[in-house]
Formats: C-alpha cells, sequence, structure tokens
C-alpha cells in the first residue's frame, strides 16, 4: 500500500525529500555528487518532464493504482492465512524477483548501485511478512486437518 500512496505525489515528495537534505530548490545536480547528485537529477528530470509532459504522470497514477491493487490482494491472506497459500507464494516469488529486476534493469537504466541495493530491500523485507503468514498458515492447517 505504502508504494502506491507514495507513487502519487512523486515530484512533491522528491522535493521535500531534497529539502531534508538540505539541497535548495534551484541546486544543479553538476554541483553535486553522490546521493545529492542523484537526487538533484531525479528531480530536475521531473520537474522538467512534468513541465513539459504533464500527461507522463498518469502513467505513474496508474503504476500507484496497480501497487493498491496488488495489496488488496493480501488483504485475505492476512485475515486467514491457512486458507490463501497461492497468494503468500505468488507474494514471496514477487520479492525474490525484485533483486533481479533491480540489479538488471537498474543497470540498464543508469540508476546508482546504491539506489539499486535500496530497491531490493523492498524484496528482501517484503518476504520477512509473508514467510511468517505462511508458517502461521502451516500451523493454522497442522490445527484444522483430521
Amino acid at each position: 500500500m505504502l508504494s502506491g500512496v507514495t507513487a502519487f505525489p512523486l515530484l512533491t515528495e522528491l522535493q521535500l525529500f531534497c529539502a531534508w537534505f538540505g539541497l535548495p530548490p534551484d541546486a544543479a545536480a553538476a554541483n553535486y555528487t553522490g546521493l545529492s547528485h542523484w537526487l538533484l537529477r531525479v528531480r530536475e528530470g521531473l520537474a522538467t518532464t512534468y513541465a513539459r509532459y504533464p500527461f507522463i504522470a498518469y502513467g505513474t497514477d496508474w503504476l500507484a493504482f496497480g501497487h493498491l491493487v496488488i495489496a488488496l490482494f493480501f488483504v485475505a491472506p492476512f485475515r486467514e492465512p491457512g486458507a490463501h497459500r497461492s497468494v503468500i507464494r505468488v507474494g514471496m516469488l514477487a520479492c525474490v524477483l525484485v533483486v533481479p529486476l533491480a540489479l538488471i534493469c537498474g543497470a540498464i537504466r543508469g540508476i546508482p548501485f546504491y539506489w539499486r541495493l535500496i530497491d531490493c530491500t523492498f524484496g528482501v523485507l517484503g518476504i520477512v511478512p509473508l514467510g511468517i503468514a505462511q508458517r502461521c498458515g502451516q500451523k493454522l492447517r497442522g490445527l484444522t486437518s483430521p
């Protein structure tokens, strides 16, 4: 859900994030290195794109919506982990697949390696509650089986 909700206001979030890092609104990426350079470069890219082609944000609106819909599929397993094994397994597989996607596609798109590692944490951290739900489901099935 968090990924979906935060995908709507990308530019606003990035502007706040840059301010949190002490980067002025008119700072140019070329004058910075490391994480500051990357944040400013992405902010500039989004600001330029949204100013010239505001309809591009509609694509990230749909991306956000997709995240929210996917999250809805996990409500039932959360409430009844024993009855929805396939949803939990698919979620765990998706978490595993985050890592190669981030590492391969991130490299192709020129995403800094440290940022790709941050993206990988979504898969690593996401698999933890799913693993817990899977274990709970196994225990529940064990209690209810004849």
